[in-house]
C-alpha cells in the first residue's frame, strides 16, 4: 500500500476500497473496541493494516498525535487481529438461518486487549436450538487467526421479553401470514401463490409454504412438479433448503412425495411434518411468509397457531352463499378467544365472469356481494375481488402465476390485492400486539 505526503510533514496512506469496507463494517456494525479506543473514522483501521503489512512507517504523532510509540504499535496490532477476527467469524453460520453471523449483526462489542478476545453474540431467545454450537464455532474460528487467545463469548437475547420466553422457530420470518379458506374449490391457493408474487413485486421479501398437506397445489402452479429440495448440514445437523420459482423460496409436501401418491397421515403426524417446515427448513430473511392453507377448521390449521405466531389470516371466499357460510365458521376459528389470531382481510375470488374478448362485461355466475358480507362479519376489509378469467386457470397449470404473465388483465387484480394487503399489514402491526404462539389447553 503506498503512502503520501501530507501538508503537515507527516504519513498517511491510501484506502483501498477492501480496507474502507471492512473498516467501516468493523466501525458501524461490530461496535468495536481496541484497548477501550473506539475508532471515528476509516484512517484509523486502514492504518492497522499497513503496519502490520510494514508496508509503511507508524504516524509520529499516532492516534491524533496523542500516543506514545509504544501504544502506537501495540493499538495497531489490536486493530490488525480485529479484522482478521472479523473475517474468521464472518465464516461462523448462524444456526437457525445458515447466514453468517456477521452478515446478521449478531456479534456484538468486539474487543480486542492482547490475547484476550470477548464478544457477544445477540440471539431471538437464550435457549434457541444450536447454541451450544455456535459457541464452540466461534472459539474455534477465533483461534484460527489467534491459536493462543481466550475467548469469552457472551449471549443475549435480543429484547428481555425474548430472554424470558421460549425461541420462536423462524425469528428470521417478519410476518407470517396464513390464507384459509372455508371449503375447497374456491381458488385459496391461487390467491396465496399470486399475493406472494405481489407482495414481492412491491419490494418485499416473500416465501411461500404449501401448508395443504393432503392436497398440494403449488408445485403444479409453480411448475415444480418432480422436483427435490436438497439438504445441507448445519451444525452436522441435516436441514432442508427450499425451492427458488421465480427468485421466490418456496417449500411443499409435495417436493417429498410423488405426485400421485395419497398423503394418509393422522394428527400427530401432521402435526410433526408441519412443524418440519418451520424448523428444519433454511428459510432466509423474509419480510413475509404466506402460508396456504387447507380448506376448514382441523390439525394443520391448529397446528400451525400452536407452532408460530402468525401475524394474520386472509379469508378466501367465492360470492356464493355456501361458499360464505363455510368461510365463516373458519374465520371465526381464528377469532376464537383461545386462538386470537387478526383476520387481515377477505379475498373474493370468482367475483364475476369476463370473457377475454368483452373486458368490460360482467357476469355474476356464483351471486354478489359474498366477499363484503363475509368481511362485514369478521369486522375487517374486503381486499379484493379475483374475476373468473380463463387465463388465470390457465397460468395456474401451466406453472406462470398470473400476476407474472406479463398480461395485464390478468396480474391487474392481483398487484390491487397485494397493495391492500400490505397496507392492512402495516395496520395491524401498528394497532396490535405481535401474535403469541397459541398455547392449548388440555382436557
Amino acid at each position: 500500500m503506498d503512502s503520501v505526503e501530507r501538508a503537515d510533514g507527516h504519513h498517511s496512506i491510501s484506502k483501498s476500497l477492501e480496507v474502507c469496507q471492512i473498516a467501516e463494517h468493523i466501525h458501524r456494525n461490530a461496535n468495536v473496541a481496541i484497548g477501550g479506543y473506539i475508532p471515528n473514522n476509516l484512517v484509523t483501521c486502514a492504518l492497522s493494516l499497513s503496519c502490520k503489512s510494514q508496508e509503511m512507517p507508524i504516524f509520529e504523532e499516532g492516534f491524533e498525535g496523542f500516543l506514545p510509540t509504544e501504544e502506537k504499535q501495540r493499538t495497531a496490532f489490536m486493530s490488525a487481529s480485529t479484522v482478521e477476527i472479523t473475517r474468521a467469524l464472518s465464516a461462523v453460520p448462524d444456526p437457525v438461518t445458515g447466514r453468517s453471523i456477521m452478515a446478521t449483526n449478531m456479534v456484538r462489542d468486539l474487543k480486542v486487549e492482547n490475547l484476550q478476545v470477548s464478544f457477544t453474540i445477540v440471539l431471538p431467545a437464550l435457549n434457541v436450538e444450536g447454541k451450544p454450537e455456535l459457541h464452540a464455532a466461534c472459539v474455534e474460528a477465533v483461534r484460527k487467526v489467534m491459536p493462543e487467545a481466550e475467548v469469552n463469548v457472551h449471549f443475549m437475547a435480543e429484547t428481555a421479553r425474548a430472554a424470558e420466553g421460549t425461541p420462536g422457530a423462524t425469528p428470521q420470518i417478519k410476518n407470517i401470514i396464513a390464507v384459509g379458506s372455508g371449503k375447497g374449490g374456491v381458488g385459496k391457493s391461487t390467491v396465496s401463490v399470486n399475493l406472494a408474487y405481489g407482495l414481492k413485486a412491491l419490494g418485499a421479501r416473500v416465501g411461500l409454504l404449501d401448508a395443504d398437506l393432503y392436497g398440494p397445489s403449488i408445485p403444479t402452479m409453480l411448475g415444480l412438479v418432480g422436483e427435490r429440495p436438497r439438504t445441507q448440514a448445519l451444525y452436522d445437523k441435516p436441514k432442508i433448503v427450499p425451492l427458488q420459482a421465480f427468485g421466490m423460496p418456496v417449500m411443499s409436501i409435495g417436493f417429498i412425495v410423488e405426485p400421485e401418491q395419497a398423503v394418509v397421515l393422522r394428527g400427530p403426524r401432521l402435526a410433526a411434518i408441519l412443524g418440519q417446515f418451520f424448523q428444519e427448513v433454511i428459510w432466509p430473511e423474509l419480510d413475509y411468509l404466506v402460508v396456504d392453507l387447507p380448506p376448514g377448521t382441523g390439525d394443520i390449521q391448529l397446528t400451525l397457531v400452536q407452532s408460530v405466531p402468525v401475524t394474520g389470516a386472509i379469508m378466501v371466499t367465492t360470492p356464493q352463499e355456501v361458499a360464505v357460510a363455510d368461510a365463516l365458521k373458519a374465520m371465526n376459528m381464528f377469532l376464537m378467544p383461545s386462538v386470537n389470531v387478526p383476520i387481515i382481510g377477505v379475498v373474493e375470488n370468482m367475483s364475476w365472469f369476463t370473457p377475454r374478448e368483452l373486458p368490460d362485461n360482467k357476469y355474476f355466475l356464483f351471486g354478489e356481494g359474498g366477499g363484503a358480507r363475509l368481511a362485514e362479519l369478521g369486522q375487517t376489509a374486503l381486499l379484493g375481488q379475483i374475476p373468473l378469467i380463463q387465463g388465470i386457470r390457465e397460468s395456474g397449470d401451466s406453472g406462470m402465476p398470473a400476476l407474472l404473465s406479463g398480461d395485464d388483465l390478468l396480474s391487474r387484480p392481483f398487484v390491487n390485492l397485494a397493495r391492500n394487503a400490505l397496507e392492512a399489514i402495516d395496520q395491524r402491526n401498528k394497532d396490535l400486539a405481535p401474535t403469541e404462539r397459541v398455547k392449548m389447553q388440555q382436557g
